[in-house]
C-alpha cells in the first residue's frame, strides 16, 4: 500500500517562509509526477504545483507563481514545496499526490485525477 506523508507545517508570519516536504514509501515515482494541493476553510480544493516524473519540468498555479518552488529527491523518493512570501490568503491544509505518466517530463496543475493521496499538513499565516 503507497503511503505519502507531508511535514513542515506550522504557524508562520506573514512575509515569512516555510518548506513543506511529501515523502512516499511503499512505492517507486519513477513515472509519477507529484501534485501539491491546498484547501482553505471554505473554498475548494486548489491544485498549486506540480514537480514531473523526471524532476526536470515545474508547473505553478498563478496564485503562487514567483513565490513557491517545487522539487523533488528521487533518490530519497521525497517532494518538496519551498514557500516563500507567505500570506493569510496561504493558510490551507496542503497535500500532496501523485499521477502515473507515461511521458515523463511533463506536469500540469489542471489535471484533474490523482492516484493516491497523503493526509495533509496544516499551514496557518497569521500574526
Amino acid at each position: 500500500q503507497p503511503q505519502l506523508v507531508e511535514s513542515g507545517g506550522g504557524l508562520v508570519q506573514p512575509g515569512g517562509s516555510l518548506t513543506l516536504s511529501c515523502a512516499a514509501s511503499g512505492v517507486g515515482l519513477d513515472y509519477d509526477a507529484i501534485f501539491w494541493f491546498r484547501q482553505a476553510p471554505g473554498k475548494n480544493r486548489e491544485a498549486i504545483s506540480c514537480v514531473s516524473a523526471s524532476g526536470t519540468n515545474t508547473h505553478y498555479a498563478d496564485s503562487v507563481k514567483g513565490r513557491f518552488i517545487i522539487s523533488r529527491d528521487s533518490a530519497n523518493n521525497t517532494v518538496y514545496l519551498q514557500m516563500n512570501d507567505l500570506t493569510p490568503e496561504d493558510t490551507a491544509v496542503y497535500y500532496c499526490a501523485t499521477k502515473s505518466t507515461l511521458i515523463r517530463t511533463l506536469c500540469d496543475v489542471s489535471a484533474q485525477t490523482m492516484d493516491f493521496w497523503g493526509e495533509g499538513t496544516l499551514v496557518d499565516v497569521s500574526s
